[in-house]
């Protein structure tokens, strides 16, 4: 565990004097349900210093995260969108900053405190004005049940032969090997095939060669991504096309799966239920280069049309704290500050999951940033095609090609590798 003194909280006294003597409510919108740790901890830790400014966590009352753009357009519509809006990361969010709904913060106090590459996901495209604060990212890797893992005789998974081998002997004495489904979609495609892909298209180079048009999606790295999520489907048991990610949650935490593709953020969701270990995406054999994804995932901004603009900008201010980094990391657990502040970690399986940081190289999803502005959306088209291969409707190939298809559409530097590809000139291997 690292353990690293925290910043002094004295830069906090900026509150304008306006604020020191009147009752303000800030409203904070935002698709994570997580009201319980904002409304216990995060919100009464920062009335500490400000108690005249009273903070409401505002999120989806049926727990339904989908439906959240739809609310939010809604309350642009009306005027009534809180004074903080939780921001998902690059286009989403430029999208709102570009209509004028999303108020710059470039040059606020405290924006010193996040490196560049955290920055860069509420950027304009050209890194001039920042529209969100920064607050968080979640890894993806793979959530184990050590009891069975004991049970059938196995150790945590290295290589793709031992993650195999793992789910095998996990099927013979009777547990589902994998808990997923196909069900909801994005579930494939996050904890499938932007999770185990970076493996296999060597994290940022590749996306990096998407965004400049150097590599193509119908090349062997994309494939070899889809056919390893072809080969989950013998491991995830009867009816998955209908099992949902609730479903495959109950599943894991029951303690009936040996496995669960997953991400950061489902960490509380199994404390206390399953006796858990985890472990980043198996590589070809020992000693490879091992790759993962850190995605930048969650910032906060200020609504353009804040009736309260002071007050919403002195919290945001106080979120560029250490005392804010702290709590946030270890309250919500699997949401890792993306500050530059250090603090202890506490949960292990936390711990373990950013110490992947120091052996392995880290990427974000690579349908994140620009490649899904356009139609078909690439990000919905992972969804799909993930679920295609998966349920056997799409062979590897076909799934890499639509997915290429659809980028070519409407991207110019695919569109220019289309070009350069007919003319010989691409390394692609061809398809299979």
């Amino acid at each position: 565990m690292k353990k690293l003194a925290l910043l002094p909280i004295a830069a906090l006294t900026f509150a304008a004097s306006t604020l020191a003597n009147t009752q303000t409510t800030l409203v904070i919108d935002s698709w994570r349900s997580d009201d319980a740790v904002w409304n216990e901890k995060i919100i009464p830790a920062f009335n500490k210093h400000y108690p005249n400014i009273k903070v409401e966590y505002r999120s989806p009352p049926d727990l339904d995260a989908s439906k959240w753009n739809g609310d939010m357009e809604a309350r642009f519509k009306s005027e009534s969108a809180g004074d903080l809006i939780a921001c998902r990361p690059f286009d989403g969010s430029l999208g709102l900053f570009e209509r004028g709904l999303l108020k710059e913060v470039t040059e606020m106090e405290g924006m010193e405190n996040f490196p560049s590459f955290a920055l860069a996901p509420w950027q304009t495209d050209s890194g001039a004005q920042t529209f969100c604060l920064p607050m968080a990212s979640v890894i993806h890797g793979f959530f184990y049940n050590k009891d069975i893992f004991k049970e059938v005789g196995v150790n945590e998974p290295v290589t793709k032969a031992d993650f195999y081998w793992a789910l095998e002997k996990a099927k013979r004495a009777g547990y589902l090997p994998l808990a997923m489904g196909t069900k909801d979609k994005w579930e494939a495609a996050t904890m499938g095939f932007q999770n185990i892909g970076p493996t296999y298209w060597k994290g940022e180079d590749g996306r990096d060669g998407l965004l400049t048009g150097k590599e193509r999606v119908d090349s062997k790295p994309y494939r070899d991504t889809f056919r390893e999520l072809g080969k989950w489907a013998s491991y995830m048991g009867d009816d998955f096309d209908k099992r949902g990610y609730n479903d495959a949650i109950k599943m894991f935490a029951d303690g009936k799966a040996a496995v669960y593709p997953a991400g950061s953020w489902d960490i509380g969701t199994f404390r206390g239920k399953v006796n858990m270990g985890v472990f980043p995406p198996p590589v070809e054999k020992r000693g490879d280069a091992c790759y993962f994804s850190d995605h930048t995932d969650l910032g906060m901004g200020i609504y353009s049309k804040s009736k309260n603009p002071e007050a919403a900008e002195t919290f945001l201010k106080w979120m560029t704290t250490a005392e804010f980094a702290e709590l946030l990391t270890n309250e919500i657990s699997g949401f890792f500050s993306l500050s530059n502040h250090f603090f202890d970690v506490k949960d292990p399986i936390a711990q373990e999951m950013i110490s992947w940081r120091d052996q392995c190289d880290s990427t974000i999803r690579n349908s994140a940033q620009v490649l899904s502005r356009g139609e078909p959306n690439f990000e919905l088209e992972i969804w799909e095609t993930s679920v295609g291969v998966m349920t056997g409707q799409m062979s590897p190939a076909q799934a890499a090609k639509q997915l290429q298809d659809g980028l070519e559409e409407w991207y110019q530097p695919q569109k220019e590798s289309k070009q350069s590809a007919s003319n010989g000139n691409c390394n692609c291997a061809p398809l299979l």
